[in-house]
């Protein structure tokens, strides 16, 4: 045997005495620093053989046996199991009772169990006219969810979700199904309202949060009825924000959460919930190649939500912030070789011909002059029509914008009030 192989042996055995070593002072202390071991158990005066416990032989209180989980060990192994095996005197903990939950469950049980009273099933239903007669039929079309909104009985889903339906029941938490009229409905935010005729102590509006200060990470509850299995919940985390979807109406839908939490074709309408059961958003849609849930949905933002509701109650429609202007398309300002929005035409006594905006000119030759140029709102650049439209999202009509604006080479800012659009 050569001198390296040798000493690599004897550096082995040394290894393993000395952590035979350790484990028995771990096992019996180290003498006088250390806590006095425990008292020597004899076999006269050992308890049932149990998980765990040491068998001795005699009045030796050097382990040669252990019985751990019904195997026999030895020596060092011997010196670990006494090591784990529970302090002479010493109580066991408690075990949790058959059944118990953990303190994360309890909590999740206590908000499902909280805020799923609030949630609805939506059926809608179609007249079909028959092939081969004037007889209409009224047919199932389609299901999803909702919420209480408040205790008059007012029920918010996704517009797409009671398009072109003929009637909508709601099926509430207890079962019972209650026909609903629709009050308004906002295709561009794909949110609608319906109203159902029940007392205001069989109902559970829903609590409203915001949406403005959500994190990426944040824990997302989702309640509603996927496939039509009412009263499902799914969990995940807000997985992105300020993520972008189209409408039913082609427009888009601005500051959406992204999340992980499963959304199935049923789930759009409900609430999309946080961790202390408040509404932070709407299901709106998912991305999937399948059609079923592949981790990522979207849901339309509360504070949309929150400004487009009460409209809707009051009047049945969303006023949407306008200047008065009509604009031209990304791809013809782009032929302009200008960076930002052209305006093509401002509407006489509008709130931009209050402030002064110009739009398209042409010369007795037919010629093409720009007027002003859109290049910023407030604090935000505006490069093409869809960075204008993001800008404008937030506000309400009535609010006062500043406008940057490009005209001739020259920037000015200009203060324009917002008016509802026709």
């Amino acid at each position: 045997m050569s001198g390296r192989a040798k000493g690599l042996g004897i550096l082995v055995v040394v290894l393993a005495a000395l952590n035979v070593g350790l484990m028995a002072w771990i096992a019996f202390g180290s003498g006088g620093s250390g806590p006095a071991p425990a008292a020597p158990i004899s076999a006269a005066s050992a308890p049932p053989a149990r998980v765990g416990a040491i068998a001795t032989t005699g009045g030796d209180p050097t382990p040669r046996e252990v019985r751990v989980a019904d195997e026999v060990t030895t020596d060092a192994e011997g010196a670990l199991a006494a090591a784990v095996a529970p302090a002479r005197g010493v109580e066991p903990a408690p075990e949790a009772p058959e059944g118990g939950l953990l303190v994360g469950e309890q909590a999740m049980v206590e908000l499902f169990e909280r805020s799923s009273p609030s949630v609805v099933f939506i059926t809608t239903l179609q007249d079909v006219r028959s092939r081969f007669g004037m007889n209409v039929h009224r047919v199932p079309k389609g299901s999803g969810s909702g919420f209480i909104w408040d205790a008059d009985g007012h029920v918010v889903t996704n517009f797409h979700v009671i398009a072109e339906a003929s009637e909508a029941v709601v099926t509430l938490s207890d079962g019972e199904e209650v026909p609903a009229t629709l009050v308004g409905a906002a295709p561009d935010s794909d949110l609608a309202v319906l109203k159902i005729d029940v007392g205001a102590e069989r109902l559970h509006p829903i609590t409203r949060g915001t949406s403005q200060n959500l994190k990426v990470g944040q824990f997302t509850m989702a309640i509603g009825n996927p496939f039509g299995l009412d009263q499902t919940l799914t969990t995940g985390v807000v997985s992105a924000l300020d993520r972008e979807i189209d409408a039913m109406s082609g427009r888009r839908i601005f500051g959406v959460i992204q999340t992980d939490a499963a959304i199935n074709p049923g789930n759009s309408g409900g609430p999309l919930l946080d961790s202390h059961g408040r509404l932070i958003g709407v299901n709106a849609a998912i991305q999937s190649p399948s059609g079923a849930s592949a981790g990522i949905g979207f849901a339309v933002p509360v504070d949309t939500v929150n400004r487009i509701v009460p409209q809707l109650i009051k009047y049945g429609r969303a006023a949407r912030p306008a200047m008065g202007v009509s604009l031209l398309s990304s791809q013809m300002s782009r032929r302009f070789g200008v960076k930002g929005v052209v305006i093509r035409d401002v509407r006489p006594d509008s709130p931009a011909a209050a402030a002064g905006l110009l739009g398209l000119a042409y010369d007795r030759r037919g010629g093409v002059q720009l007027g002003d140029v859109i290049v910023g709102i407030d604090a935000e650049d505006v490069v093409d029509t869809t960075d204008l439209l993001r800008a404008l999202d937030p506000h309400d009509v009535g609010d006062q914008v500043v406008l940057k604006v490009d005209r001739n080479g020259a920037r000015r800012e200009v203060k324009v009030r917002l008016a509802g659009a026709n």
